[in-house]
């Protein structure tokens, strides 16, 4: 499942996932960014975890002083370079998100969106503590997944991608209580405010859990360190 992205559901087949969303899913998309930008300064220089063709990464540098998108999948980098065009306050580098090579308080701000922290298929731990390690002192540390509310809305997305044939289909006996399996592989659960509370209590911090739009689960976390 780590590297289903790279292989599978990257560049182009990525940015269709997008494509055909609903209007529905299209504004949880668009909810979650304008969430980020709100926590956001012009001067903050900001690192997003997992930014694929770079959807996110590029309306983040409209608030934004540098973005640096980081990504395993070089097909989906490409893109994001391609989009991002010349003069691009992005950045893109091909990195994996739960061992950034970033030194200590690189970034003012992190964040790592639509269920990352699932998806990724990595440990969560170890992708939250890497993320606050690179984050500042006071900086912030954003992490989001889907609300449960979302549920019919999410499965209806994805069974639109399975149709569209860039996922599998969908395993329906084995999909449900907010993990989606599809039967090429893919399978990616949420993350409730109860499990980012208890991922955070593991790490010494206090979250502050935000649900944004009925669609997403916000975890946000300010780094430790300040004097």
């Amino acid at each position: 499942m780590r590297g289903y992205y790279s292989a599978k559901l990257s560049g182009e087949r990525l940015q269709q996932c997008y494509e055909l969303a609903s209007a529905r899913v299209k504004q949880y998309l668009e909810a979650e960014i304008e969430f980020v930008l709100s926590r956001l300064r012009p001067t903050d220089s900001v690192l997003e975890l997992g930014c694929g063709y770079g959807r996110v990464a590029l309306r983040l540098a409209d608030v934004a002083a540098r973005v640096v998108g980081i990504d395993t999948s070089p097909e989906s980098l490409a893109l994001a370079r391609r989009l991002a065009g010349p003069g691009s306050r992005c950045d893109f580098e091909q990195m994996d998100a739960s061992a950034p090579t970033f030194p200590d308080g690189a970034f003012d701000a992190v964040a790592c969106v639509q269920n990352g922290v699932c998806a990724f298929a990595v440990d969560p731990r170890r992708l939250a503590r890497e993320a606050l390690r690179v984050t500042r002192p006071g900086g912030k540390a954003l992490f989001s997944s889907y609300s449960e509310a979302f549920w019919p809305e999410r499965l209806g997305w994805f069974e639109a991608q399975a149709a569209a044939g860039l996922v599998g289909a969908i395993d329906h006996d084995r999909s449900g209580n907010g993990t989606i399996v599809c039967k090429d592989g893919f399978r990616a659960g949420t993350c409730s405010a109860e499990a980012f509370r208890v991922l955070c209590r593991g790490l010494g911090v206090e979250p502050v859990i935000t649900t944004v739009d009925d669609s997403s689960v916000f975890c946000e976390v300010t780094a430790p360190g300040l004097p």
